[in-house]
């Protein structure tokens, strides 16, 4: 996607080798209308699939999700990161690591808003590792959900994240692909 690449070109900043942050109009930052493009690009990429529902992980999958969703005109669910008081019991739960955070998360979905037989799309701001989109996968595994697919913005194709999840069988279609970060600059696939 032309515009999302020029995008991360003009504001996106070059961390290490392995991190690039555009928290300027993704993930901090959110520019509503690169938004809406990416959600309709999702709905064009994904037009032949079946799709009940969108499916993320909070925080930063939530706004590319919702954008897709309503391009799709389906809901969007998004797994939580922390229980909170209003949050049952009655979930579905998986463990992400994340590497930019070090940190892992148990990440949580309502079991009433996942129904057995459902064709769901995935929907996530980076694929790197593939932790997120892993753990999206236990869920809907164990909910006996039907993944028709993966949107993702920006796929650091220098990392396993689309190996593991072409082992998996998921179709992945992202935005940006990202060969390497050379002199901090990014060098697309």
């Amino acid at each position: 996607m032309k515009l999302l690449e020029e995008r991360i070109q003009k504001d996106g900043r070059v961390l290490n080798e392995d991190v690039l942050k555009v928290d300027s109009f993704l993930n901090h930052q959110i520019d509503p209308e690169l938004m809406q493009a990416m959600g309709q690009e999702f709905a064009r990429l994904f037009a032949n699939e079946k799709i009940d529902k969108v499916l993320t992980v909070e925080t930063s999958g939530i706004a590319p999700a919702v954008f897709a969703g309503l391009a799709l005109h389906v809901p969007v669910v998004f797994a939580r990161k922390n229980k909170s008081l209003t949050l049952p019991d009655n979930v579905w739960t998986a463990d992400v690591y994340s590497f930019t955070k070090q940190t892992t998360n148990h990440i949580m979905i309502d079991k009433r808003f996942l129904t057995a037989g459902e064709n769901v799309l995935i929907i996530d701001d980076f694929l790197a590792n593939g932790q997120a989109v892993d753990g999206l996968l236990t869920i809907a595994q164990d909910a006996d959900l039907h993944v028709v697919g993966a949107g993702i913005i920006i796929e650091k194709t220098f990392q396993k994240g689309r190996q593991l999840l072409d082992e998996r069988g998921i179709h992945v279609e992202s935005l940006a692909r990202i060969k390497a970060f050379v002199n901090g600059q990014v060098e697309f696939l």
